[in-house]
């Protein structure tokens, strides 16, 4: 079976590119580390350099938040972590060392493959209200993590 890689390497290299870009940039449009604070997000996909794209099974099992101060939280499949984030110059991020639990996550689990490359972040760009992460192994696509819904009113209490 034959495997068209050519339509899978243009948007990674277009994407790429983009981040690039955006690091370099000194225009006031260029993200800043200001952009991340306060937020939250849930994974959407990997894509690594060498073409494949890694999609999970459920969203909310990978999720980052980027606290004030420099400090974040974040969801891997099956365990939880904790760390730090800097952003030094507009599209720049370097997350630190993650301190998490280490349970074993069911086969399938991208828990393996976000540790690995978490220290080697580098890059970051907001497009169309995604987050995308770039690393030395490919490039990370997250999405904003829904505001829960409000909770249901308290039914009234009966009239006697």
């Amino acid at each position: 079976m034959r495997t068209d890689i050519h339509g899978l390497i243009l948007p990674a290299a277009l994407l790429y590119a983009a981040l690039t870009m955006v690091a370099g940039a000194q225009s006031p449009a260029a993200p800043s580390g200001s952009e991340l604070e306060g937020t939250s997000w849930q994974l959407v996909k990997i894509e690594t350099l060498d073409g494949k794209t890694h999609v999970p099974s459920d969203r909310t099992r990978y999720m980052v938040a980027f606290a004030p101060h420099g400090e974040l939280s974040a969801r891997i499949d099956c365990n939880r972590g904790s760390g730090t984030w800097v952003s030094s110059e507009p599209g720049s991020l370097a997350l630190g060392e993650l301190a998490s639990t280490r349970a074993l996550c069911p086969p399938g689990s991208l828990y393996d493959e976000i540790v690995a490359q978490w220290s080697h972040v580098h890059l970051f760009a907001i497009r169309a209200g995604h987050l995308f992460l770039k690393g030395d192994g490919g490039i990370y696509e997250y999405e904003p993590v829904p505001v829960s819904a409000a909770a249901p009113a308290p039914a009234a209490a009966p009239a006697h």
